[in-house]
This record gives structure tokens, C-alpha cells and sequence, in this order.
């Protein structure tokens, strides 16, 4: 370890530069800020959003706890996650919904206090993905519950995500 630091310290010139992550976080700071702001407008300074696997591969369910990371910091813009669909603004589902999870899914709809904003994440919970038509799958979220909106992909990319939720706020009114 400790020859591993002298080289570092000895070829100082050979420093890799960082700025595409730099110019990344820059995109993400600014759809962040635009999110913050609508945050504050729309709900008062926070967005609570109650995540709800419907019988997933939990591929998005790995991109949407990346929000919660040092890169995303979803908090930081007034995003925070709920254990409780009682206590959410917004629902993200994600997956196809299993024949076990429909009831599941439905309660926590019925729990979710109004106006709820429902949103399916990725392509198996708009339509059932490589699963639809599957005899254990009832395909996608909107045979169970209303959806008020989608964000497409297979898993979507977090960012995906971020913009995805940018563009429901900005269709809100107050």
C-alpha cells in the first residue's frame, strides 16, 4: 500500500481529469434546482413519494435507490422517500403486477390520501415488459390502478427518472 502512494505522489503529472463527471453532476444540480423549486410551490417544500414494487426483477428499484446516493441526493431538492403510502403525495410503481401484489397494490392506492399523483417506472409497469402476458402477470399498473403518468425504460437511468418527475411537476398546477 504504501508503494502504491509513492507512485501516486510521484507521478503527479499523470493526473486523470474528471470533468465529464463534473459536466453530469452540473445536469443533474440544474434539473434538481428546476425540481426544487416546483417542490416548494406545488407542496411546500417537500414531495413525499412512496415507492410500491409490484412484482419486479428490482432493476428499477436499484435506479430509484441511486436518487437516495451522494451523486443524486434527491433529499437535498425536498424528494423524500415514505415507508407509508399514508403519508405520500406520490406513488412510483414498478414492475408488472404479479396476480399476488394486485390487492397489495390496490390498498396502498386506496391508503394514499388525495390528490395522488400515480406513476408507472419503467416498461414493465406500463405494459407488462418481456413479462406481459405471462399467466403469473396481470401486466402493467394501469389494469390495477389509475396511472397519471409514465417514465419509459428497462430499468430507466436514475437522471431518466429525475427528468421524468421534472416534467410531471411541470404539468401540475397549483
Amino acid at each position: 500500500m504504501f508503494k502504491l502512494f509513492l507512485k501516486i505522489l510521484k507521478d503527479k503529472d499523470k493526473v486523470i481529469s474528471i470533468n465529464s463527471i463534473d459536466t453530469k453532476q452540473a445536469e443533474v444540480i440544474a434539473v434538481g434546482e428546476k425540481i426544487q423549486q416546483k417542490v416548494k410551490k406545488l407542496f411546500k417544500g417537500s414531495l413525499a413519494i412512496r415507492q410500491i414494487d409490484a412484482g419486479s426483477d428490482n432493476a428499477c428499484e436499484q435506479e430509484l435507490v441511486a436518487l437516495s446516493n451522494a451523486f443524486y441526493d434527491v433529499e437535498r431538492f425536498g424528494i423524500h422517500f415514505v415507508a407509508s403510502p399514508r403519508h405520500a403525495d406520490m406513488l412510483l410503481i414498478t414492475g408488472p403486477v404479479t396476480q399476488n401484489m394486485a390487492e397489495a397494490l390496490r390498498r396502498a392506492y386506496q391508503a394514499t390520501p388525495n390528490p395522488k399523483i400515480v406513476v408507472a417506472v419503467g416498461d414493465d409497469a406500463i405494459d407488462g415488459g418481456i413479462y406481459k402476458n405471462s399467466y403469473a402477470i396481470l401486466n402493467g399498473v394501469s389494469n390495477i390502478v389509475p396511472v397519471n403518468y409514465n417514465i419509459p425504460g428497462d430499468p430507466p437511468s436514475p437522471k431518466t427518472i429525475l427528468c421524468g418527475i421534472l416534467n410531471i411537476l411541470e404539468t401540475l398546477e397549483v
